[in-house]
């Protein structure tokens, strides 16, 4: 990730947009596509399993596996305010005891992070402009379970990406979106002997597992 789009995660993710995300985690859970991957996972099975949640933000995935039984969870986060709303939640849910948490970008500290039984990325590919480092790295480290949830490939996207870029570009933000082709996703996936096992829409999105 390059440097102007850590910064760009802090900016956009900041204390008051990532306080408005906990205040709506609180009253309404998990937003829809978090709990189809969260479905598609548990219908899986994830009890005394390990879970890496790449990007967690409120750490809603992490906290319902934790809960359904997984063993421990470790979250690398780049966004100091949302590892904090994050450890909030988890103490407030009696499971920070079994997380651990990291801030930084995955990619650099790759080297550092070991394997999980479940590897997730829910709306963090969209965010970063490095697809196949990120994808490569954090595929490599799931054993059974890899789960993403990241825009559909629709043509009409492409110019609506764009024009926030330019919203963003404009307002002197360094903050950036990506719309990442699904065959080039897949692709990086399937060369890691992942394949395939669940796939939903849900408007813009598209919630994929990937089983060992």
């Amino acid at each position: 990730m390059p440097c102007d789009q850590c910064v760009g995660i802090e900016q956009e993710f900041g204390r008051r947009e990532v306080q408005r995300q906990q205040r709506d985690y609180r009253r309404k859970g998990a937003p829809p596509t978090t709990r189809l991957l969260i479905e598609a996972l548990l219908e899986a099975g994830v009890e005394d399993q390990t879970v890496l949640d790449i990007g967690g933000g409120v750490g809603a995935l992490q906290h319902a596996l934790l809960k359904a039984g997984a063993s421990h969870a470790q979250s690398v986060e780049g966004s100091s305010a949302y590892l904090e709303v994050a450890r909030q939640e988890a103490d407030r849910l009696g499971v920070a005891d079994r997380i651990q948490a990291v801030q930084g970008d995955f990619v650099q500290l790759a080297d550092s992070i070991g394997e999980a039984d479940i590897v997730t990325l829910d709306r963090v590919i969209c965010c970063y402009d490095n697809m196949g480092g990120l994808v490569a790295e954090s595929a490599r480290r799931a054993r059974r379970r890899y789960g993403l949830v990241y825009p559909r490939d629709l043509w009409w996207l492409r110019p609506a990406f764009a024009a926030s870029n330019l919203l963003l570009r404009l307002r002197r933000r360094p903050f950036r979106v990506f719309l990442h082709p699904t065959a080039a996703v897949e692709a990086v996936i399937a060369g890691h002997g992942l394949k395939k096992s669940f796939h939903r829409n849900r408007g813009l999105w598209q919630v994929v597992l990937f089983s060992a």
